[in-house]
């Protein structure tokens, strides 16, 4: 090592003056990139290779990099780089990849988060998680193979989420030796796909990621090549702040900061612009508008704060703002809306049902949304859209979602930050999707609420009663419908405003159209939970009895309704004794095969784990049941 190597400098400024190696490092930017592409392509023995040569690994690792290659007889360098990565360590027992690693490494010039994403096609969720952050992918493809299916999907995926800076890395090019005519047919290859898709630049490069050729030096073995290598590329690309700063000022807020009564602000990380104190600022979805007063940091208050920074602001007016609003410059506020067009990723296994609820997480925002049917789903190795009723795992499509209250948002092409967000699975809190904003639907911004002088109250005192939805589930031959009548019956002869809700009875009318697969039952229950509503807010006791299977579904009911008014009517009755009752002859159909999507044989029933009501069936009569439920309901 000589005294003019950028690792020994390095070194010599960490001996000599620790402070100024800690303000030089901080000040460097900062490269979050991905390696991605198809199966066994050298994605780990790259990073490997990245982290040894860039002298950035820790001493046990040598030690156990050096143990390893003793222990298969490997000489020099010729070593299996991808021991480095730690954290794969359970894919290699496995062989299979599990997971993404992220790995931090810093030269003199930037400081680099890398995520290594699997190749494997089910794994294709994983690979979106890790480009979701990245500003440059590095796209590898295997000499030997070409440009293949992952190396497409991977591709589409990357464009889609905005990275713009890609990498073509055609590795192994030792095992074609060095080959430049072979290279430029992967390259002119990839070029045409990469232009039918979209992608107007990359940067193609040959590389050995064993060998290290092209790698941190120029290699002899490709005379033939003039461009970087490809850590000088990530060194010198250019990042995306100068751009973000260019845009109009937004920060979602995420949280308020009061320490004491003198002082309110509000922190966040700011996604784009620059703020002065005394710009003129809205406050989203409410609208409100004020005065910047101050910026404020542990350092002191600063003139300007730019995208990237996390400052906290205050105003010069006392008005209305928290956790999940956005402050944007006055003059250039986002849009808002409950309703829009997105593309996204179904990452769940079990398949997306259209009008089922989730939480949709948008930078600091969380609210409820569905789904509709999709559009269509894009095929990514010929770029067809076909027609699809729902998305399965890893697929990509384009639907219509609506939200239960307003949000703030940007159309993803614009801003990464408004524009991106993920569903999450109400019952499991599992994401199950990742998607991107096109624009707000104009029915979402063109319809508004109409406000009415007869209020859900008044019609409540009108009929003397507290409004209510008694939500019987169950299994089919329960006895859902039988309780359900004697309940009605009951309150009737109390003098109480009822309406029954029959599961069949519906589906002779409003719910006629739809099947019995999941998807068509979440939405019969969405219908069905509409209609409860409206009986409420006309002041109703609503008696449903519906088998309603799935817990989501009925928490999405609940949800509709006022705190207290949704009463969960568990008719508890053993799959057995149901089957024996048999009252329709259902379960002999579904048995012999000729019903699909039965609850309970082939289709699952998710009992109410902490109902309002349990009712046991084979320990009560029909009439104990409904006397029951009525004294729980009146007492």
């Amino acid at each position: 090592m000589t005294t003019t190597d950028p690792i020994y400098r390095t070194d010599a400024l960490i001996a000599e003056d620790i402070d100024a190696y800690l303000v030089q490092h901080q000040n460097k930017s900062l490269l979050r990139f991905i390696t991605c592409g198809s199966v066994d392509d050298g994605k780990s023995t790259l990073i490997g290779r990245l982290l040894y040569d860039s002298k950035m690994i820790f001493e046990d690792q040598l030690a156990t990099l050096e143990a390893d290659s003793k222990r298969v007889g490997t000489q020099g360098q010729e070593i299996d780089f991808a021991l480095l990565v730690d954290g794969l360590a359970a894919e290699r027992e496995q062989g299979i990849t599990i997971d993404v690693a992220y790995r931090f490494f810093a030269t003199e010039k930037r400081k680099f988060i890398v995520a290594d994403t699997p190749g494997h096609e089910q794994y294709t969720r994983n690979m979106v998680t890790g480009a979701s952050t990245a500003d440059l992918a590095v796209i590898l493809i295997d000499a030997r193979k070409g440009v293949l299916t992952q190396t497409r999907r991977h591709s589409y995926l990357a464009h889609l989420i905005g990275i713009r800076n890609l990498v073509l890395a055609v590795n192994k090019m030792d095992l074609i030796g060095y080959d430049q005519a072979r290279y430029e047919e992967i390259v002119a290859d990839y070029r045409s796909f990469a232009t039918s898709i979209g992608i107007a630049d990359f940067t193609p490069m040959p590389i050995s990621g064993f060998k290290g050729d092209n790698i941190t030096s120029k290699s002899e073995n490709t005379p033939w090549y003039s461009g970087p290598t490809l850590m000088a590329h990530l060194e010198t690309v250019e990042l995306d702040v100068t751009s973000a700063q260019a845009k109009p000022f937004r920060m979602p807020v995420q949280w308020v900061n009061r320490p004491n009564l003198d002082f309110r602000g509000f922190s966040g990380l700011i996604a784009s612009g620059t703020i002065k104190p005394g710009d003129a600022v809205r406050v989203l979805p409410s609208g409100k508008t004020s005065t910047l007063a101050r910026i404020v940091t542990m350092a002191g208050d600063l003139d300007e704060a730019v995208a990237g920074q996390s400052p906290t602001l205050t105003f010069a007016d006392e008005i209305d703002c928290s956790r999940g609003d956005v402050i944007a410059i006055a003059a250039e506020p986002p849009q808002v809306a409950d309703q829009f067009e997105a593309t996204f990723v179904w990452m769940a296994d079990e398949e997306m049902l259209p009008g089922r609820p989730y939480w949709l997480k948008l930078g600091t925002q969380t609210v409820s949304a569905t789904v509709q049917a999709p559009k269509y789903q894009t095929n990514v190795n010929t770029m067809e859209q076909l027609a699809a009723k729902t998305l399965e795992l890893n697929a990509i499509g384009v639907a219509n979602f609506s939200t239960d209250k307003p949000i703030v948002f940007e159309p993803y092409a614009d801003n990464r930050s408004l524009g991106g967000f993920i569903l999450i699975d109400k019952i499991s809190n599992a994401t199950v999707a990742a998607g991107m904003i096109h624009f707000a639907l104009r029915r979402g911004q063109n319809i508004h609420w109409q406000a009415t002088d007869v209020s859900r109250e008044k019609h409540a005192d009108l009929k003397n009663q507290k409004p209510a939805v008694l939500w019987f589930t169950g299994l089919s031959g329960a006895g859902k419908s039988t309780i359900a009548n004697l309940v009605e019956q009951r309150l009737v002869r109390m003098n109480r405003h009822t309406f029954l809700l029959d599961g069949d009875n519906v589906r002779h009318g409003l719910n006629k159209d739809l099947g019995f697969t999941d998807a068509d039952r979440v939405e019969n229950i969405r219908r069905v939970g509409e209609v409860a509503k409206l009986m409420t807010d006309a002041g109703l006791i609503v008696i449903t009895a519906f088998i309603s299977p799935f817990r989501a579904e009925r928490e999405m009911v609940r949800q509709m309704l006022a705190p207290g008014e949704f009463i969960e009517v568990h008719i508890d009755t053993p799959l057995a004794e149901a089957e024996k009752r048999d009252v329709k002859g259902l379960y002999a159909k579904a048995r012999a095969g000729q019903l699909k999507n039965f609850t309970g044989i082939d289709s699952p029933y998710e009992a109410p784990e902490r109902p309002e009501i349990h009712i046991d069936t084979t320990g009560m009569t029909p009439d104990q049941a409904a006397d029951a439920i009525v004294a729980k309901l009146i007492p």
